[in-house]
């Protein structure tokens, strides 16, 4: 058999579940990743501690499974540990600090997150119960995903009056009266589906009942997920990430990204998007369409701080694309016509602030080069346009 370290980098780079199988192929862990061969490869490094390292020297084989989204790595993950409770999973773990979701069997009910100890509470008759997870930051942003497919109430049927959730379209308007309990079940039964890992099921359904909602499921985002949960992958790293767009009289439209990673410059991780749908001379589109290609990229380490070569208006508009995508990364403009003045979105923290302000040097030279980048390629563009007409 192969060195598991070996087995390991040849794990795809996609999302999902994988599983350390001891000697006897008993499943020693199961866990989930964003990338299953970046997350698998961390179980080697030296400084882990010492439980997993026992669990990965008793290891012989390492399976996995992958999945389309890591939204499905979190419910599957869930799904197995219950199924066969793997040691390591539950070594020196309290029990009662395992967390659940439950879906109560009554009419217009919701997720709601519980303890363990609170399990007793809800008796299998009277109410679906998926898990156990082990992170409720993510567990909470996983429903909030799910809400966005699936609109649920957690207000009163039939007030009479909208409740805030209903304004911003995350409820289907119990409180009005706007849907009534048979189609609120249906919709009840869809986030039940997903939470059992009946994806076939849940898509055919969708297929006859509602292909919108079922697009949209198919391309749901999961970057609020991997910020929670696998920005570890830097190990300790500082990354920033610079952003800047170029072009020549509103033509060559090009964006490119910088990377300072530990106050050095990380050249072979740059990187450049031809500009393919905004429209000409419109800055602020083409930033949309570069960051929200960026940010598609789960395989790339994420920063921990985002430049933006801008002011104010670069900033709102930037800022209001990332909270739309799911990513909850500090934001930074470093703006050339106010002297290079620091911006930053409202409600940033005096923490980040001074952060930023105390690496006011790398955030000039991530800047700086995502400037010079995006120059030289749009030059290129240029250059060899001329020779193609010339030609």
């Amino acid at each position: 058999m192969k060195n598991i370290k070996d087995l390991a980098k040849n794990l795809p780079l996609t999302p999902g579940v994988y599983m350390f199988i001891g000697q006897k192929g008993e499943i020693l862990y199961i866990g989930r990743a964003t990338s299953l061969r970046r997350r698998v490869l961390q179980y080697f490094r030296l400084d882990i501690d010492s439980r997993i390292s026992e669990m990965v020297s008793l290891a012989q084989n390492i399976k996995h499974q992958q999945t389309d989204t890591v939204l499905e790595a979190i419910i599957l993950e869930a799904n197995l540990i219950k199924k066969h409770w793997p040691k390591y999973n539950v070594k020196d773990k309290d029990h009662r600090s395992f967390i659940f979701i439950v879906i109560s069997k009554k009419d217009y009910a919701y997720p709601i997150i519980i303890r363990e100890r609170e399990l007793n509470k809800f008796p299998t008759t009277d109410a679906y119960i998926f898990g156990p997870y082990q992170n409720a930051t993510l567990l909470k942003n996983t429903l909030r995903i799910i809400r966005r497919i699936f609109p649920y109430s957690t207000c009163t049927p039939n007030s009479g009056k909208p409740c805030f959730d209903y304004q911003v379209g995350l409820c289907p308007g119990t409180c009005i009266g706007e849907i009534n309990k048979k189609d609120y079940k249906k919709n009840i039964l869809n986030i039940v589906l997903l939470f059992k890992g009946e994806k076939k099921r849940l898509l055919a359904k969708l297929k006859k009942e509602n292909p919108e909602v079922l697009s949209a499921l198919k391309n749901i985002q999961d970057v609020t997920l991997i910020t929670k949960d696998e920005l570890s992958n830097n190990h300790g790293k500082n990354r920033i990430e610079g952003y800047d767009i170029s072009h020549f009289t509103g033509q060559e439209t090009v964006g490119a990204m910088s990377v300072v990673i530990n106050g050095q410059l990380a050249k072979d991780q740059y990187r450049l998007f031809n500009i393919k749908t905004a429209p000409a001379s419109d800055d602020l589109r083409s930033l949309e369409e570069m960051l929200t290609r960026r940010f598609k990229h789960i395989e790339w380490p994420f920063p921990n701080l985002i430049l933006i070569d801008g002011g104010k208006p670069q900033i709102d508009y930037v800022n209001q694309v990332l909270k739309r995508i799911g990513i909850s990364i500090p934001i930074i403009g470093l703006s050339k016509l106010a002297g290079d003045r620091m911006v930053f979105p409202i409600k940033t923290s005096m923490a980040v602030k001074e952060l930023a302000k105390s690496q006011r040097e790398l955030i000039t030279k991530a800047r700086d080069e995502a400037h010079r980048f995006g120059n030289s390629a749009g030059r290129r563009k240029r250059r060899n346009r001329f020779y193609s007409v010339g030609k």
